[in-house]
């Protein structure tokens, strides 16, 4: 059986030269390894691989709870770490950090769907003062507010009601019928009152 840590250092290399001038590969450490799919700003995720003292002889550990996926959902991240360890079993005793690196550009669409991509763990950030409320609360309050309102505006028209003079409610009844509606033709220009007052046209 080969030493673990020859069969690391030769895989080093080996990934070194492989991934040399791909921005989204990158050795955080001797032991350590990230690789960032997608698009940077849209849909992607960032998975990191660390070698144990043993591996090969053993899986490495599979990071996915990097700040940079913190709008990954539980779900995707779930699904690609079974793809991990399942391609993994496939390749104990051999160096495998390509070959998993490889192995979610395949199924890279189907990680990064709109339902695993942006999901935030079912987490809401709510951005506001300390005194927001939930939007319910926010809504009843806005009810409320309206309503009281209203209710002031309703108390006010009563209040200037209340100050007519009999004689000036008198003449507003007279205006409508028994139906609250004022008469036809009440809005209509007297035709020859107006042509005496402005002139008839100039022969």
């Amino acid at each position: 059986m080969s030493d673990p840590k020859e069969m690391q250092t030769d895989e080093r290399e080996a990934l070194i030269s492989i991934y040399e001038g791909d921005s989204a590969f990158k050795q955080v450490n001797s032991e350590t390894y990230q690789y960032k799919y997608g698009e940077e700003g849209n849909k992607s995720f960032l998975l990191e691989i660390c070698w144990t003292e043993k591996y090969p002889e053993e899986l490495p550990t599979f990071n996915l709870e990097t700040f940079y996926n913190r709008n990954l959902s539980r779900t995707a991240k779930d699904s690609i770490l079974t793809i991990l360890r399942e391609e993994g079993e496939q390749w104990i005793g051999c160096g495998m950090t390509y070959t998993l690196f490889e192995c979610l550009k395949d199924k890279l669409d189907e990680l990064l769907t709109d339902e695993n991509c942006n999901a935030g763990d079912g987490q809401q950030v709510v951005i506001g003062t300390a005194n927001a409320l939930p939007d319910d609360d926010a809504a009843n309050n806005s009810d409320s507010e309206e309503d009281e309102s209203g209710e002031a505006r309703g108390a006010r028209r009563e209040q200037k009601r209340e100050q007519l003079t009999k004689a000036q409610k008198r003449k507003q009844w007279d205006r409508v019928d028994s139906k609250g509606n004022r008469q036809r033709g009440w809005n209509w220009v007297d035709i020859v009152k107006h042509l005496s007052q402005t002139g008839g046209k100039p022969e």
